[in-house]
């Protein structure tokens, strides 16, 4: 079923409006029709709606019913070290499809990419349109939001303010992300997923995140991962013990 979202002005009387770009796109491209089916996404729900009219104005559906929600109940953040060329690209992808609220770049130690000014908002902007982009491929409904890099020292009010902050460390020789994320399941909980950049998370930053920040250091394995499939990796597990994945 072809999904689309609604305009700005939402659900009245049990009828909306697809935006702009979505009405071109339902016209020209795809040629539906006036009975036509759709899913319908106006934050923070989804519904199975019917095209009613095609108007110079867009095209107007009528809510059928509501659908499930795809969102996570928890709230899981990724705090990501900012990596090299464009693996931020597929991190912030694959990290939407998997179901994260939001994602916060890190200026780290072992950063080999440093972000300032414009550079910084015009790569984040680049990475929330991917983000976007991500929402309408996998049925979700919410944008995460993809923030502009900051230093992990700026990060510490933020980081103390979760439920729960993992760190998966390489010498992390106990703990594991199952025992840690199991007793959220089911809980609006805040979670926090910190994964270090090429070079990994440095001892100072690791003994700062469990001492000022509260993060559980934990393992994701005998095998050391890149930074962009430790990301992929760990928040996977984060949403499968949350009984996301099910």
């Amino acid at each position: 079923m072809h999904r689309f979202f609604a305009d700005e002005t939402g659900i009245s009387g049990g009828l909306a409006r697809l935006n702009e770009e979505d009405s071109r796109h339902a016209l020209r491209v795809l040629r539906l029709e006036c009975g036509d089916e759709i899913e319908l996404v106006c934050a923070p729900e989804r519904y199975l709606a019917r095209i009613e009219s095609t108007e110079a104005d867009g095209v107007r559906v009528r809510i059928v019913e509501p659908l499930r929600s795809t969102e996570a109940r928890a709230r899981v953040t990724l705090y990501q070290g900012l990596p090299k060329a464009d693996k931020m690209e597929l991190i912030a992808q694959k990290c939407t499809e998997l179901g994260v609220a939001a994602v916060q770049p890190v200026a780290m130690e072992r950063c080999v990419v440093k972000l300032e000014g414009k550079d910084a908002a015009k790569k984040a902007e680049r990475w929330q349109k991917i983000a976007r982009e991500a929402v309408k491929q996998c049925a979700r409904v919410d944008v995460p939001e993809v923030r502009e890099a900051r230093k992990l020292s700026a990060l510490e009010r933020e980081l103390q303010e979760l439920d729960l902050l993992i760190v998966p460390w390489e010498d992390a020789r106990d703990g594991s992300v199952r025992a840690c994320v199991e007793p959220f399941a089911g809980r609006d909980a805040r979670i926090g997923v910190v994964i270090g950049p090429e070079g990994g998370i440095s001892e100072k930053e690791a003994q700062w995140l469990r001492d000022q920040a509260g993060g559980r250091l934990v393992t994701l394995g005998p095998r050391i991962l890149r930074t962009e499939t430790a990301a992929l990796a760990a928040v996977t597990m984060v949403m499968a013990f949350l009984g996301e994945m099910e």
